[in-house]
């Protein structure tokens, strides 16, 4: 305990990183406001039903905020808490993902088993895309030419040119994928398997598979070893993995795809992201209701922080 209290003070003193993390509580239907600075939550606010995926706008002006079972994306004044209009989002949107361009939002829908690509500007649909069943996953390669869309009962990655709104290639993963993310400038595609406990590594060049990671946490069945979210550090050389039921968050090499760590967090633990210079790494753990903070230098769980109900995504935004 000494040496968490040393770390935290110490990382308290630094005013330049100052920010929040924004937490989608499914069960309360509220997002909670988490200061960076003294990790604790400094404002709540009320959301649509069971909110899930959150996101900001490039300049941090808007929040969006997948509300799954009001069928909607709402758009939210993140300095009020206002909710300044609904977006058009297909029913049951779970994740998505906002385009380079900063105006056109991916959104899987889980009970249409489609993508619903909206205009964020005009607030209107303009394009709906047939892909597997029970889309979940959202990801967008950083030059906006490929969306991906996981579908977690077909257990496909569905490749989408973001130029025709079609798609041009579906790739298996193991069963019930739940997160995807581009790395290595566009080169690469991680995509976990909830169910099937492993990150699959496809070269976006020829959606070939090139890699596959398997985790093992000592101690626990391998049932509940379900990796879910996943954030990879400013170099891209680690990727901290969050693991489900274990109640653990694996940390991997991205160059060489093995596991070197497993860190103890909350219960259920869901979806992750860093604080501004990504020396903090903040989980959300459903079951436990709470935060878990982890030093990344040291790998090390530095606090839990009580939030709302099944506490499911997270995005950081800057305050300074």
């Amino acid at each position: 305990m000494i040496r968490s209290a040393t770390l935290i003070c110490g990382l308290l003193v630094s005013p330049v990183w100052a920010g929040e993390i924004w937490v989608t509580n499914e069960k309360d239907d509220t997002v909670s406001i988490i200061s960076t600075e003294t990790l604790e939550v400094i404002q709540t606010y009320p959301t649509g039903e069971r909110p899930r995926g959150i996101t900001f706008s490039k300049d941090f002006s808007r929040v969006y905020i997948c509300a799954s079972d009001s069928d909607a994306v709402q758009v939210m004044d993140p300095n009020t808490g206002e909710i300044l209009h609904d977006l058009p989002s297909g029913e049951d949107p779970e994740q998505f993902v906002l385009h380079p361009n900063d105006r056109h939002l991916y959104i899987a829908n889980e009970d249409d088993a489609i993508t619903t690509v909206v205009d964020t500007e005009t607030r209107r649909v303009i394009a709906q895309i047939d892909v597997g069943v029970e889309p979940e996953g959202m990801a967008v390669s950083p030059d906006g030419k490929i969306a991906i869309t996981t579908s977690e009962t077909t257990n496909m990655a569905h490749w989408i040119d973001t130029e025709t709104q079609e798609l041009f290639a579906n790739t298996l993963v193991d069963s019930r994928p739940r997160h995807a993310e581009f790395v290595k400038d566009g080169t690469q595609l991680w995509v976990s398997a909830e169910i099937g406990g492993t990150i699959t590594i496809f070269d976006v060049a020829d959606q070939s598979e090139i890699g596959k990671i398997d985790f093992e946490v000592q101690g626990v069945h391998p049932d509940r070893v379900q990796p879910v979210g996943f954030e990879f550090t400013a170099d891209e050389k680690t990727a901290f993995v969050a693991l489900g039921p274990s109640n653990h968050v694996a940390v991997v090499n991205a160059d060489t795809f093995e596991v070197e760590d497993y860190i103890l967090v909350g219960r259920r633990v869901w979806h992750m992201d860093f604080n501004g210079d990504k020396s903090l790494l903040f989980t959300t753990n459903g079951v436990s209701g709470d935060v878990t903070v982890i030093d990344v230098a040291s790998r090390t769980a530095l606090k839990s922080i009580k939030v709302g109900r099944f506490p499911w995504g997270a995005a950081y935004r800057p305050t300074d």
